[in-house]
């Protein structure tokens, strides 16, 4: 491999695309670190914020999804989509990438498919159990397709297809003795048994109105919360809590320190994003999974599925969450014999080097 690669990632919208990315990125800059890396996003998203705070470049392309409930800007699409492909085959022609990475979001797929239109190899990092229409029709001229579940021959010619993992943040899922400074950094007492609730970087309404409908039944129980509500559900929460909070709650918008979250819980509930359950598997802990049905494909629901089959996790439908997560969740807790068999289910599925497989399938690639 020559050195000084020039590397594109495309992607992003969520965390459960960004720090993936980010991971392979660090992990192609240890390998190499006179690699130069690249990435593309979507204007307004979140990586246009969180690639640049992790030292990376970014240019951003003027690209949407197809919206539910908006027929204008479902008019305005082919056009967006047009000028995002113009875009990136300009940013291609500048830059001179050796290989491209698609990670998923709205700017992977008119990045990739530039790539395609100028003989540029790229690799598809597929991180659900599902994969989408975008994914499969770039997956017939990717070089190689990494993923995190098996069965994923259905989508992709098989020959392509490695099973990698999905990267996590190995700085969130080191966990190890960690326990004590865990309880010390939320100021919550270690004798006492603690439920974390992750509805993602954007928040989840159904875990939170779950949560707000049994809490009750948690303090009841002197159960202690660490309660991420995501940034567009927290001043909501908050109104809804008032100042008569229970000193057992811990609640936050975005958790800075999910090395710490993870160490201090006994159990977790959380939505199934694929880069979510990548890092629970890794981190061992019984889960309670409840999919958001809100999402293309419906790829939390099968991730989740994928999971239960394997009986790595509890299960919750999000129409059944109100009524029956915090019963489920004070279930578990006084079921010590359950949680052992999840956390050693969940853990056979861990694939802790992901990044530095991908890193090496992407030089691979560069030629």
């Amino acid at each position: 491999m020559k050195p000084g690669k020039k590397i594109i990632i495309s992607g992003g919208g969520t965390g459960g695309h960004i720090f993936p990315a980010i991971a392979i990125a660090n992990a192609l800059r240890k390998a190499d670190p006179t690699t130069e890396i690249l990435f593309v996003g979507a204007n307004g998203r979140m990586e246009m914020e969180r690639v640049p705070a992790a030292g990376y470049r970014i240019i951003g392309l003027n690209i949407q999804g197809i919206k539910r409930n908006s027929i204008l800007k479902n008019l305005i699409f082919p056009f967006k989509l047009l000028g995002s492909v113009i875009k990136s085959i300009r940013i291609i022609n500048k830059f001179k990438p050796d290989a491209a990475v698609g990670v998923g979001g709205y700017a992977s797929g008119p990045l990739l498919y530039a790539a395609s239109l100028k003989g540029i190899p790229y690799l598809i990092q597929e991180q659900n159990s599902f994969a989408g229409i975008t994914n499969k029709r770039l997956g017939k001229k990717a070089r190689k397709i990494c993923v995190a579940f098996d069965g994923m021959e259905q989508f992709f010619p098989s020959e392509k297809i490695i099973k990698t993992g999905n990267p996590v943040r190995k700085e969130s899922v080191d966990i190890k003795d960690k326990r004590v400074l865990a309880f010390e950094e939320f100021k919550l007492s270690p004798d006492k048994k603690t439920i974390l609730v992750l509805g993602g970087s954007l928040g989840a309404r159904t875990l939170n109105n779950s949560v707000l409908a049994g809490l009750d039944k948690i303090n009841a129980a002197d159960i202690q919360l660490i309660w991420q509500t995501g940034k567009h559900h927290f001043r909501e929460v908050k109104e809804t809590l008032g100042i008569n909070l229970n000193p057992n709650i811990r609640v936050m918008e975005f958790l800075d320190h999910m090395d710490l979250a993870y160490a201090a819980a006994d159990i977790i509930i959380s939505r199934a994003g694929a880069g979510t359950i990548a890092e629970l598997c890794v981190v061992g802990k019984p889960v309670i999974l409840v999919p958001s049905p809100n999402v293309a494909e419906d790829h939390q629901t099968k991730n989740a599925k994928a999971l239960v089959k394997d009986s790595a996790c509890e299960y919750v439908a999000d129409k059944n969450a109100v009524e029956k997560l915090i019963d489920t969740a004070i279930e578990l807790l006084n079921d010590e014999k359950r949680q052992i068999a999840l956390s050693n289910n969940i853990s056979k599925l861990a694939l802790p080097n992901a990044d530095e497989i991908i890193a090496k399938e992407v030089f691979e690639i560069s030629g």
